[in-house]
């Protein structure tokens, strides 16, 4: 299976993955809608680079005719652009899907990945989250990723492996300047920290997020992508940490990083004028677990951890103020 296909492989999470299975000996193609050319050795790295639009019938066509023996299928718009007319939101996030399966399948591809979202469960209990649980999507951006999820389990029946991954939070410095991944909690506060020399969360702190660096992501593809289909008994899997923090306990995470880089004291400041508060205040606050049990049982466990993954950041900020 050393042939791979990555759409959307030039953007945030895409470039990481190609970068990452190209490194380890794959023949990675990698089809985007923007032109990488810039970046040269990143383009070095890959078998070929497609430049086109996802939308296209006869692309996808052009594409299939290639023989693959994976496709790993990120393409998608993030959850704020998903707000969008119906009509023009589901040409990108749910129909994509659908032809390119329709295509693919009738030509012996092995093994399909589509990258879904926690998104589908909607509001989460505090309890453990397994993939067994119920979706029940509140945003435009769960739904069409949960449409594209039941599509891979409709043509799950063919010859092709359709694997759904639901993606709890990445974090990470992109791999392209261009990559807009600054939104991102844990990136925007490391940003932030780095350019202000202070943190303004814009909540209490209280919201929980589990976050995975990048690289453990691109472990993860690798392993479902090498994964046999024999030792797959369900086809959704959960590529998480399986470590919730607070927002205020991230803010207090990248505050000790700073401190100890650079040897500066920061605030951190929230609504209603909250400064200095303890980091352990939302510590002892019943919380939810995304569980990755169906990943570690194929060999995966996340092997960045928080205080790694932030100076990463700072690695990368430090090297772009230079």
């Amino acid at each position: 299976m050393n042939k791979v296909l990555i759409t959307g492989a030039c953007g945030y999470l895409g470039a990481r993955i190609s970068k990452h299975l190209a490194k380890d000996g794959y023949r990675v193609t990698a089809f985007d809608n923007y032109d990488p050319s810039a970046h040269s050795q990143w383009v070095s790295l890959m078998d070929e680079v497609v430049v086109g639009d996802i939308r296209d019938e006869s692309t996808i066509s052009d594409l299939a005719d290639r023989n693959f023996n994976v496709v790993v299928h990120l393409i998608s718009l993030d959850h704020h652009k998903s707000d969008s007319s119906p009509n023009f939101v589901s040409s990108i996030n749910v129909m994509p899907t659908w032809n390119l399966l329709e295509q693919f399948t009738k030509k012996g591809l092995e093994k399909f990945i589509y990258f879904s979202t926690i998104q589908v469960y909607g509001t989460l209990p505090q309890e453990k989250i397994t993939e067994d649980r119920t979706p029940n999507p509140l945003n435009a951006y769960g739904l069409t990723h949960l449409i594209s999820e039941n599509i891979c389990n409709y043509y799950n029946i063919t010859e092709t492996e359709c694997i759904n991954v639901r993606l709890s939070n990445s974090y990470g410095s992109p791999v392209f300047n261009e990559n807009n991944c600054w939104w991102l909690v844990i990136n925007d506060l490391c940003k932030t920290a780095h350019e202000k020399q202070e943190i303004n969360l814009s909540s209490d702190g209280s919201p929980q997020r589990d976050f995975i660096h990048g690289s453990d992501v691109s472990r993860a593809i690798k392993v479902l992508i090498n994964a046999d289909k024999k030792n797959i008994k369900h086809n959704i899997f959960h590529i998480s940490s399986e470590n919730t923090l607070t927002i205020w306990e991230l803010a207090h995470a990248v505050k000790k990083v700073y401190k100890d880089r650079y040897n500066i004291e920061i605030d951190i400041s929230a609504p209603q004028n909250k400064r200095s508060v303890p980091s352990d205040i939302f510590s002892k606050s019943k919380k939810y677990t995304i569980t990755n049990s169906k990943l570690k049982s194929l060999g995966f466990t996340p092997k960045t951890e928080l205080k790694t993954g932030i100076n990463e950041i700072f690695d990368y900020l430090d090297r772009a103020h230079e």
